[in-house]
């Protein structure tokens, strides 16, 4: 089979397309056939090897990759099972986290995935894992936001930044979205009741204040942020994408944590949605908002199984809109 391999840590062009055997599923996994797989920032930061305090903890290898085969984010049918797959069967159409997304057969753990809504394409479902579950995490389980509440998503236009408006708006909430001008028409539509362009206005200015915001940029500082909160707001950083070679999103974590403990607000971090946490009863959550018609994720670029490495190329520079989508031959 086709697949995506790494063999070192560096930029895009470590990403080599390659022939290798097909996967086996062991017990309690699933085999996919791949029809689609997502890109996220958590993708380029374990192809950059970085921040270096995570080859330290082990979830990305100390002087190699991990895993051979990059990617996470997968959607695709059910091609083999192996014992105590959950009920799965061949021939179910699922999305999930799949490590070793970017090939035309992964492996995945059947706890991991959850059947493909119909109403999705398998692009569209491939979009759906870590940028949705980590919208929700964001939205409800840290924001914990309820109806009427004001709600700022600073990045409204990216991976996860789609889902987080939509997320809010099914909450009842009234939503600012903080944009590109090329994606304010399209946040708008997605259930944004305001949307401001960065370009042309420094929303910690206005004179209007948000019960929760959640930041998925990390361009400003979380003393800025807070002008922007009501007296008993919280601030939700989401430091999924956050740059630095030697902390990245570890070091913004802690900052915000550090802020905490001395602010009035309440600041909260969140990581990156990952198979290590409750992922299948956040995937579950989010199927049930997509099944009702209540979230449709937003595809921006799609690329060929050839062209993984250009895609990187394209998440890592940041300005994605939606989630950048590969495509199985």
């Amino acid at each position: 089979m086709k697949a995506v391999l790494q063999e070192r840590f560096g930029p895009p062009d470590v990403l080599r397309l390659r022939d290798v055997d097909r996967p086996r599923p062991g017990g309690g996994q699933v085999l996919v056939r791949v029809r689609a797989a997502a890109l996220n920032p958590y993708d380029w930061h374990m192809m950059r090897g970085d921040p270096y305090a995570a080859r330290l903890l082990g979830g990305m290898g100390l002087r190699r990759p991990k895993h051979r085969v990059a990617g996470i984010d997968a959607a695709g049918v059910v091609e083999a099972v192996g014992a105590d797959a959950g009920g799965l069967r061949p021939g179910t159409p699922v999305l999930g986290f799949c490590t070793g997304a970017f090939a035309e057969y992964a492996c995945a753990e059947a706890e991991l995935l959850v059947r493909k809504p119909e109403r999705l394409s398998f692009e569209q479902a491939a979009a759906v894992p870590m940028g949705a579950v980590t919208a929700l995490r964001g939205i409800r389980t840290v924001g914990q936001v309820a109806a009427g509440q004001r709600v700022l998503v600073n990045g409204a236009g990216g991976g996860v930044g789609t889902f987080a408006v939509q997320i809010a708006a099914a909450l009842d909430a009234e939503v600012t979205g903080v944009c590109s001008a090329d994606s304010v028409e399209m946040v708008r539509s997605l259930g944004a009741a305001h949307v401001i362009d960065y370009a042309r206005e420094d929303f910690t200015g206005r004179l209007a204040r948000y019960d929760v915001i959640l930041d998925n940029v990390g361009n400003l500082s979380p003393s800025r942020l807070r002008r922007a909160l009501t007296p008993t707001g919280i601030l939700v950083a989401n430091g999924g994408g956050s740059p630095g070679r030697v902390f990245g999103a570890i070091g913004s974590m802690l900052r915000v944590a550090a802020v905490n403990a001395v602010a009035r607000h309440t600041l909260r971090p969140i990581a990156p949605a990952t198979p290590g946490g409750p992922a299948r009863e956040d995937l579950l959550a989010v199927t049930a908002l997509i099944e009702a018609g209540k979230v449709t994720p937003v595809v921006g670029r799609t690329y060929s199984l050839a062209e993984t490495a250009e895609a990187m190329g394209h998440v890592e520079a940041g300005h994605s809109r939606g989630k950048t989508v590969i495509t199985m031959p």
